[in-house]
């Protein structure tokens, strides 16, 4: 347990529970006036950094650091592309867009930010609107903590939490009272923003109970299903169907999908697909002035004006995506593990806004239909009791019972498992992370949904899901500002990776002038060189090879740096698996990276086209070389001892150009060496070996 980050987040929403409860006419009226005074002063704020983010999001992509992996060097992504883009997909949706989905474009056509209400242009804006909030600066949000997520804890071998992408900017200190006030901002912000979720769930379920079942839309209803949220967290928590949530996350996207379909093929086919080819080039054309839009010349409706307009979707909108980024940035760091970051920023900018801008585009166009067709009633409906707007729709098509029923279970099955996954963030949030753990005790995720199912209550009694958008405004603000931290930080250590690829270039160059030095008649180098291009070497053979010219080479490379006063530690140990040995050479810089060369073995399946060499076993090893980052694939195994020995230096080398060029900056991620000592004087994080055995089978790591 982290209790300094758990006790002041826990103590102070526990204390505006009390709070809104106790005096929630006086809740009501303050989270109203400060988000106001935010919307009058700070809204352009809001703006800037959604602007900003995008921006630094797609240069870190196009940088030539973009190939940089989320992860070890040798890493290679976990899942496929068809199922990582399947779960980017499912992260994009949640029952706030099918709340949305049908309200947004309504209140943009009746009440547009710009241009004259109900017109055609209002209606061509209206789903763009929509999608624009749900669209590529939400996501930049996303992919910047879940990169800085991924880059520190599976590239830098840090803990998997926040405070560990802060430690370029402030160190040891992230230990401290710097680190708990971010992950306290950051819970907090988390704790709002899943409760808005919860909020629209809740009254979106309750509405859609009462016309399946004439439920009454009361709060008892909500309170009930709040109480359902905590009862599916304890559920799973204390008999681990974990795996059973994720197989009803699966059955929400399809049960989504089919609800789209429906509409398409009952719906007016023809004219839904023509919006949507149109929204879509509506959107690339007008995105960039939409993004730094603060409506400065513009009045909006009389009764509506564009600023009120601006405080209540896009600042809201914006407040909430940073509220939940990094709940959603830490589980896309999980699946996105050996992915480079242009593939992750690009992947997580299009795959999911792609399904959001076809679901905004159907729904929203259809109830537009209806709009211009001169159903008011409807109109009013969607826009003054939004959670009806979905269900409404759906009734005007043959069927309406069953999608109606869809529409139900798939909010549900959406808001349970909001609800569940949300405590396990919390919980991870407000617990230490190890590199090997990072999971908060079960308990504690019991505690946080019984907190969070607390505070949606309280704000949905003293205002409702409109007092729970201005509350997420408020909350949001803080972790605006460390969202700044993040790429600054960020910046940092990919400029780290800048110098390593200019210095490896500046060794690569050195390394093929010096190649004449190599010891030995140049007929036996190059027969030598063909030789181990076609052997496939045993167990036996390999740790023969370590035995006798790595480790000797590698140790007399240690002892000389030894001996010329540097920091070094020359080490020997058995692979876990198989009796093969490695050694380890670091030189440890303090205040700078460590170098690091370890030489250590990887097996491998024999390809076929060796099957006419005499090979004797269908697997074979390598000796991979592995830095502070991974390996690269360089194998050394057949190198003689004067060619190992040339290895290490060309590598040393490498990492002092890469020092140079750094010049007084510190490490990257701002240890005093390769382990991130501020974390825990005990914590051994070594060279990550995940995915450099590439047996299938048992040998798979």
């Amino acid at each position: 347990m982290n209790w300094p980050v758990f006790g002041t987040a826990a103590g102070l929403i526990v204390a505006f529970v009390l709070w809104a409860w106790l005096a929630p006419d006086s809740a009501d009226t303050v989270i109203n006036n400060v988000k106001d005074w935010i919307a009058t002063n700070l809204g352009w704020f809001y703006v800037l950094t959604a602007g900003v983010v995008v921006v630094f999001v797609l240069l870190v992509a196009l940088r030539r650091t973009g190939n940089t992996k989320i992860g070890p060097d040798h890493s290679q992504p976990r899942f496929g592309l068809f199922t990582w883009g399947a779960m980017l997909f499912a992260a994009g949706i949640g029952v706030d867009l099918m709340f949305f989905g049908i309200s947004g474009p309504a209140t943009n056509f009746l009440t547009p930010p710009e241009g004259e209400e109900l017109s055609d242009e209002a209606a061509r804006m209206a789903p763009l609107w929509t999608m624009f909030h749900y669209g590529i600066p939400g996501w930049a949000m996303y992919a910047l903590m879940g990169l800085a997520f991924g880059l520190f804890a599976y590239r830098y071998h840090m803990p998997l939490s926040i405070r560990s992408a802060l430690a370029p900017i402030f160190g040891r200190r992230v230990h401290g009272v710097v680190g708990h006030s971010v992950e306290i901002a950051a819970s907090i912000g988390t704790a709002f923003g899943i409760s808005v979720s919860l909020g629209i769930g809740v009254v979106f379920i309750n509405y859609g109970l009462s016309e399946l079942f004439g439920l009454p839309t009361s709060t008892g209803v909500q309170i009930g299903l709040i109480a359902l949220s905590v009862f599916i967290t304890i559920l799973s928590t204390v008999s681990g169907v974990d795996k059973g949530i994720r197989r009803l996350s699966e059955l929400n996207v399809w049960l989504a999908v089919v609800l789209m379909v429906w509409i398409v093929v009952m719906g007016r086919t023809a004219e839904l697909l023509n919006a949507l080819v149109q929204n879509l080039g509506d959107f690339v054309s007008r995105f960039p002035g939409m993004m730094l839009n603060t409506f400065s010349y513009t009045e909006g409706s009389e009764d509506y004006p564009s600023q009120d307009w601006l405080a209540d979707w896009t600042l809201f909108f914006w407040a909430w995506w940073i509220a939940w980024a990094p709940f959603v940035g830490l589980f896309l760091a999980r699946i996105s593990r050996g992915r480079t970051v242009r593939q992750f920023v690009f992947g997580v900018l299009v795959i999911p806004f792609t399904f959001v801008a076809i679901w905004i585009s159907i729904f929203g166009n259809a109830a537009l239909g209806f709009f211009r067709d001169g159903n008011e009633e409807f109109l009013d409906a969607a826009v003054n009791t939004p959670e009806s707007g979905f269900f409404i729709l759906l009734q005007q098509y043959p069927g309406a019972t069953f999608a109606v029923a869809v529409a139900v279970v798939t909010g549900l099955l959406f808001y349970v498992t909001s609800a569940d996954s949300g405590s396990l963030v919390m919980a991870t949030m407000t617990s230490k992370s190890t590199v090997d753990d990072t999971d908060g005790p079960p308990w504690l995720r019991i505690v946080w949904a019984v907190i969070t199912g607390a505070l949606t209550l309280v704000m949905l009694l003293i205002g409702g899901v409109y007092t729970l958008q201005s509350a997420t405004v408020l909350i949001g603000l803080p972790f605006a500002v460390v969202m700044y931290l993040i790429m600054l930080s960020v910046w940092r250590v990919l400029q780290a990776e800048q110098y390593s690829l200019d210095s490896r270039e500046s060794s690569r160059i050195r390394a093929l002038m010096d190649r004449a030095q190599v010891s030995g008649p140049a007929r036996l180098v190059w027969r030598r060189r063909l030789h181990r291009s076609l052997s496939f070497p045993t167990a036996q053979q390999a740790e023969k090879f370590v035995e006798e010219t790595a480790a000797p080479a590698i140790e007399e490379v240690a002892e000389e740096l030894r001996s010329l006063g540097l920091d070094v530690t020359c080490t020997r140990g058995e692979h876990p698996d198989y009796p093969i040995s490695y050694v380890d050479l670091v030189v440890a810089f303090p205040g700078h990276t460590d170098f690091k060369y370890e030489a250590y073995p990887v097996a491998a399946q024999v390809p076929n086209f060796a099957s006419n060499l005499n090979v004797e076993d269908d697997v074979y090893y390598s000796l991979e070389i592995f830095s502070a980052t991974g390996s690269r694939g360089h194998d050394i195994l057949g190198y003689t001892r004067d060619q190992v020995i040339a290895d290490v230096l060309d590598a040393y080398d490498e990492h002092i150009t890469y020092m140079n060029l750094s010049g007084d900056r510190p490490s990257p991620t701002g240890a005093e060496s390769t382990v991130p000592a501020f974390w825990t004087e005990d914590t051994d994080i070594s060279t990550d070996k995940t995915d450099t055995d590439r047996v299938e089978g048992d040998l798979n790591a």
